[in-house]
């Protein structure tokens, strides 16, 4: 990038003319060079890796000084900050340069000189200097690890017992599961190998009809997890604490993984093994064993595979390999980035509309279990029975979709689009639309397509008189409403409309509602984060988009504490605090979640929640390229109150959390605590948040337990 080779060359300079300066060597011989030979690399790179505090203060300083007289100008430290902002792609104008120059001009400048030396610098960022090494002390002192303190056979046992109660609901589920597919298994398989057909396939048949089995069992769950009403609904219930709800799409996908291994092992069988044998069987045996389910004719290898039952599966086969296919994540996210007109092939649109193919799926697989070779009862064609109850109850969903999509009617009266492509929607709440924090809703926009619902986190509390969503363009979808609500006017602040807590005004609301694309929506539907108020203590944790579930709880909690009516009849407990952290890559992002951030700041007045943003396009604490930046929004913050980065009460973190030492904090701060971390972003992040909550719930009496967002 160009402001990161400006800055390099600036580095460049400043090393170089400290390395002649300390040889005797005048300056002009080396600015002008444009190479660096291995040796002055080499002399360079030390130089640039001396972690002592004069070298790096020297370096700093330098950078500063552009006429190099040993002093700092006001002008100079304009420019610097400039710099500095540019290498960190951060967006501050000429004049809030300028007034940030001046506030550090007035703190380091006592005596109004004008300029300032490096005794004033260093004396200031010593001021600033940073307090790990106590606190990993006082941690772990505090908090040693229970190998040490218990052992290893101790440690294993408290361990395993963490692990168990951690995981024991998914544990039961799927060990049911695993139970009833081998216990159906075992039965088929043992049920055809006292046939008389048993005399000419062998054990391949036994094969076959046990993954058969295990496939119409398959083939009812996988309808149960997609099933939203009812999970939500069940959710409340008491199975709600026994049965992991959040996992269900996972489990979703894991049946598919099973539907997959089923339909190899019951194709596979039949293909390489029964068929074959049936149609080069002796006569006689044949006749003997197998003549009466074949109506006394000995078939063919072709004529097996053209028939009826033959076509179904394979048709089956091949409509399952395409929706499978499609619903990968390279497909599905688009990742495999083919070339026109193949790029049409993958993305989120492909993969619901090939996912409808199920239907056909669940038509084909009625008339091929019906028409079975091998069996001829009523009594044995269980098909129909295994996929009954879910199949009417995933219909009665989709139904019920419809219906809410004439009675919840909404009204766009607020639309905005924000930098990072993020569009927000604020929308009439329909009468009797009833939801809690974290739950989500889905949104159909007929003008795109009059088929696709998409799932959105809904932002707003449920005692605000709207609800609200934030949709990031990601996909082909939401790509396109982006560009439909763009379209309405050409300013992003497409129409004027302000809400408070007490009062909505409105202006202009009819025209705005024509002017804005119409929107259905279906829902709410239950997730993670509507679980926040069982933990005594929360930890939010999002990436990008990914703060929407929370911005909810957030808002909920400040309506707690300022004492709605509807709050105070509540019943329902509320965690102690709430820690909120927030991960994105844009400065510009803070402009849609800027005012969440200033109602905490104002309303939270208990001091129960407590936000920390991180900018990770900016370079750590401690790195030169933003080692000013750092100074000016620690004076400024402490003079004014705004954050220079995000414009509000919050302070701003730079480059990403080091989560170990987030986990430390907290269990220092609430031992013995219940702590429920939420988490809503990359799958490569989950990974790794969890991995330190499993660790932390080891080693410290914090209980911490992992909760991912999943649609």
């Amino acid at each position: 990038m160009p402001e990161s080779e400006e800055f390099a060359a600036e580095l460049l300079g400043v090393l170089r003319r400290r390395r002649a300066h300390s040889r005797g060597v005048t300056t002009s011989a080396v600015e002008d060079r444009h190479d660096i030979g291995k040796d002055e690399l080499w002399d360079l790179w030390m130089d640039l890796t001396d972690k002592t505090t004069a070298s790096r203060m020297q370096i700093f300083f330098d950078l500063c000084d552009r006429d190099r007289d040993g002093k700092i100008s006001g002008s100079e430290l304009k420019s610097a900050i400039l710099l500095s902002a540019s290498a960190n792609r951060l967006s501050i104008l000429d004049e809030q340069a300028e007034e940030y120059a001046a506030l550090l001009m007035e703190e380091l400048d006592r005596e109004k000189k004008g300029e300032v030396g490096i005794s004033q610098l260093e004396s200031l960022l010593s001021k600033r200097a940073f307090e790990a090494d106590s606190f990993r002390q006082h941690y772990q002192s505090h908090y040693p690890c229970n190998a040490e303190r218990l052992g290893r056979l101790q440690f294993l046992a408290c361990s395993t017992k963490n692990a168990f109660q951690e995981d024991w609901r998914r544990l039961w589920i799927v060990g049911v599961w695993f139970g009833a597919m081998a216990a159906l298994f075992m039965w088929k398989s043992m049920q055809y190998s006292y046939r008389s057909g048993f005399e000419v396939m062998g054990y391949c048949v036994s094969m076959a009809k046990g993954a058969a089995e295990t496939l119409k069992l398959n083939m009812a769950l996988i309808l149960f997890p997609v099933c939203r009403n009812t999970i939500t609904w069940l959710r409340s219930t008491r199975l709600g604490s026994v049965i992991p709800f959040d996992d269900s799409i996972s489990f979703h996908k894991t049946v598919a993984g099973a539907i997959c291994l089923g339909v190899l092992i019951h194709g596979g069988a039949h293909l390489t093994c029964d068929f074959p044998r049936i149609a080069n069987a002796e006569s006689k045996t044949f006749m003997r064993t197998l003549g009466r389910d074949f109506h006394g004719c000995q078939p063919s290898m072709l004529g097996m595979v053209m028939s009826v039952e033959g076509v179904t599966g394979i048709a089956m086969v091949i409509l399952m390999a395409v929706s499978f296919l499609l619903a990968t994540n390279l497909a599905r996210k688009n990742r495999l980035k083919l070339r026109r007109p193949f790029d049409k092939l993958t993305g989120f649109n492909v993969f619901w509309y090939s996912h409808h193919l199920f239907a056909i799926v669940y038509a084909l697989l009625i008339v091929h279990s019906t028409l079975l070779f091998l069996t001829h009862k009523w009594s044995e064609k269980t098909t129909w029975l295994y996929i009954l109850v879910p199949t009417v109850l995933y219909i009665g969903e989709r139904f019920l979709r419809v219906s809410r999509a004439c009675i919840y009617k909404v009204d766009i009266v607020q639309a905005a689009i924000f930098p990072g492509n993020v569009l927000s929607l604020h929308m009439t709440k329909p009468p009797g639309f009833k939801y809690q924090s974290g739950m989500y809703i889905f949104i159909q926009c007929p003008s795109i397509s009059p088929f696709e619902w998409h799932p959105f986190s809904i932002t707003s509390a449920p005692g605000d008189e709207h609800l609200s969503v934030h949709v990031r363009s990601l996909g082909d979808w939401t790509e396109e409403i982006m560009r439909t609500f763009a379209k309405v006017h050409n300013d992003s602040r497409l129409c004027s409309m302000k809400f408070s807590q007490k009062k909505t005004e409105r202006h202009n609301q009819t025209e705005c509602m024509n002017r804005f694309p119409k929107l259905y929506i279906d829902g709410p539907y239950g997730a993670a984060a509507q679980d926040y108020r069982k933990y005594d203590v929360m930890l939010l944790v999002g990436l990008g988009i990914g703060a929407t579930p929370f911005i909810s709880i957030l808002r909920d909690m400040l309506n707690t504490q300022t004492g709605k009516p509807e709050y105070q009849q509540s019943p329902r407990r509320c965690p102690s605090h709430a820690y909120f952290y927030w991960v994105t890559k844009e400065q510009g992002s803070f402009q849609w979640f800027k005012g969440v951030m200033n109602e905490v700041a104002e309303m939270d007045h208990k001091a129960v929640i407590e936000m920390h943003n991180y900018l990770t396009c900016v370079h750590e604490e401690g790195d030169a390229r933003s080692a000013l930046i750092t100074l000016v929004q620690a004076l400024h913050h402490a003079k004014s109150g705004v954050d220079i980065v995000s414009g509000t009460r919050v302070r701003t973190h730079f480059a990403r959390p080091n989560w170990n030492k987030v986990f430390a904090r907290l269990a220092a701060n609430h031992p013995g605590a219940r702590v429920g971390v939420f988490y809503c972003g990359m799958a490569s992040a989950a990974k790794e948040l969890e991995g330190i909550a499993w660790t932390f719930s080891q080693r410290t009496s914090t209980r911490f337990e992992f909760r991912k967002e999943s649609f």
